[in-house]
């Protein structure tokens, strides 16, 4: 019965979407014209099915290969090209390389070892998750990090709820599961691989201005914002809205202890992961240096991606005949990514080819005369519309815009597009917000009223740091 009604209700949100699409088509403001029109209904049914899922998210970035050829918007070879973007295979080397740190337990070794070292008091577990999790997702996809980070805690909460017997154990369950959530999200956005939103909006800038973002502008301006975003992540849960009060648990410091003695000493394959992960962040971080001291060779963030993902194929393993990573590992990668983030290129071009954007641009523009109150009304818009819709797909569409807008107004159009980026990852008092909110809400240990309450204030907090930073930090660092 439960399916049934599933099925009814993806193919009602699939005709809500073709009907609202036609509805615009036909009764469209008289400033548009024909091609404007076709696109932004194209436009709205991809939206539509994003946001209901009525259709999974990777088929429906694929409709501009059919929909722009046919209705005349853009050619075949044309939106082709945007589903082989180099921000794509910038993200196909960080997927392997996450399948690499996964296949040999160093996110697992890593997570351990902070939590060995912060102890295990009820708020210290809390906090050495967060590191733990916020750490691994500045490298790692955030919904990677997620689910690595996922079966750990409910170990751990297991152990707490029949360990101990002192404090609150709902409230320590509750916020190790937000603090998962929470900390891959903010995490995510410290570096341009971090979250998916970022490199939507990395592949869009380099389609658009034919430049990069550079990998460590990006984290200089974020990880600050990042760090700040973690500790009051953990003292709005533990100190405020949600205290434990749970004392050291021997149980819970006998099952990290336990777990670390089953990992044993770090073997060779892990090892070799560990340094090609080094190499490779290291590479990513002093691209810009590298380049600047030689004329040999250009590195190029996509470059390096790619090139440790050739390396991880290439470096034998402790397995006899088997690299550190074998095609078959592939099967895991999430490579509908990869198509969702061509179709959105796809779109974004499309809707820019028809003159729309521009358009719009500066429509919105025009309340532009000032540009702090402009700047605030993107990053509180782009966070809470973030809460109804998935953040790669509003990224998507928003990054046109916000880019027409800045080019109207004569300003650097990362001082808009960032911290819209920024915004959209942060999102956290719905479950739909983002993949990790979704994927600990099924924990069965948050209550619907608790993510909303604490979502509601990480927000308020999220865009007061976020417009400090992009107003003060960010042009110092663009310039």
């Amino acid at each position: 019965m439960a399916i049934m009604k599933c099925w009814k209700s993806s193919y009602v949100f699939f005709g809500t979407g073709i009907l609202l699409a036609l509805l615009f088509y036909f009764f469209a403001p008289a400033s548009l014209d024909e091609q404007e029109r076709r696109a932004v209904g194209v436009g709205i049914l991809m939206v539509v099915w994003w946001v209901s899922e009525a259709l999974p998210m990777p088929v429906v970035a694929l409709l501009p290969l059919v929909a722009f050829p046919l209705l005349g918007i853009n050619k075949t070879e044309a939106v082709a090209a945007s589903y082989a973007n180099p921000a794509i295979y910038l993200f196909f080397g960080g997927f392997m390389l996450g399948l690499a740190i996964e296949k040999w337990n160093l996110h697992k070794r890593i997570a351990l070892n902070i939590i060995h070292t912060t102890g295990t008091s009820g708020n210290k577990i809390v906090l050495g998750f967060i590191l733990a999790t916020g750490f691994l997702s500045m490298w790692l996809s955030n919904t990677a990090t997620t689910m690595m980070m996922y079966p750990i805690a409910m170990s751990v909460i297991s152990v707490m709820e029949h360990q101990n017997h002192n404090g609150n154990s709902k409230n320590f369950a509750l916020t190790l599961m937000l603090a998962i959530a929470y900390a891959s999200n903010f995490g995510g956005i410290a570096t341009i691989i971090g979250t998916p939103p970022n490199v939507a909006y990395a592949g869009y800038y380099l389609e658009r201005y034919g430049q990069e973002l550079d990998f460590f502008k990006w984290f200089l301006l974020c990880a600050p914002i990042t760090a700040l975003l973690l500790a009051a992540l953990y003292w709005v849960m533990v100190k405020g809205l949600f205290p434990n009060h749970i004392l050291a648990s021997p149980g819970a410091a006998a099952y990290v202890a336990a777990e670390k003695q089953a990992l044993g000493k770090p073997g060779k394959s892990e090892k070799r992961v560990l340094v090609v992960f080094a190499l490779t962040a290291l590479l990513w971080i002093f691209r810009s240096l590298i380049n600047d001291i030689q004329s040999v060779v250009k590195l190029d963030d996509t470059i390096i991606a790619i090139l440790a993902a050739i390396t991880l194929f290439i470096v034998p393993s402790e397995k006899k005949g088997h690299a550190l990573l074998d095609w078959q590992d592939t099967s895991k990668m999430a490579w509908g990514i990869l198509l969702l983030f061509g179709g959105g290129i796809a779109l974004a071009d499309g809707l820019e080819n028809t003159g729309l954007i521009q358009k719009t641009g500066n429509w919105l523009a025009s309340f532009g005369h000032n540009t702090t109150l402009l700047l605030l009304l993107v990053i509180v818009f782009s966070l809470f519309i973030g809460e109804f819709m998935s953040n790669i797909a509003q990224v998507i569409v928003f990054a046109p815009l916000v880019s027409a807008m800045a080019d109207s107004l004569h300003l650097n159009p990362v001082l808009l597009g960032i911290p819209m980026t920024l915004a959209a990852s942060c999102a956290g008092m719905m479950p739909m917000a983002t993949p990790p909110n979704a994927i600990v809400f099924a924990s069965g240990h948050i209550k619907f009223k608790d993510m909303v309450l604490t979502g509601f204030v990480l927000n308020l907090i999220a865009i007061a740091l976020i417009m400090i930073f992009s107003w003060l930090v960010l042009p110092l660092i663009w310039i």
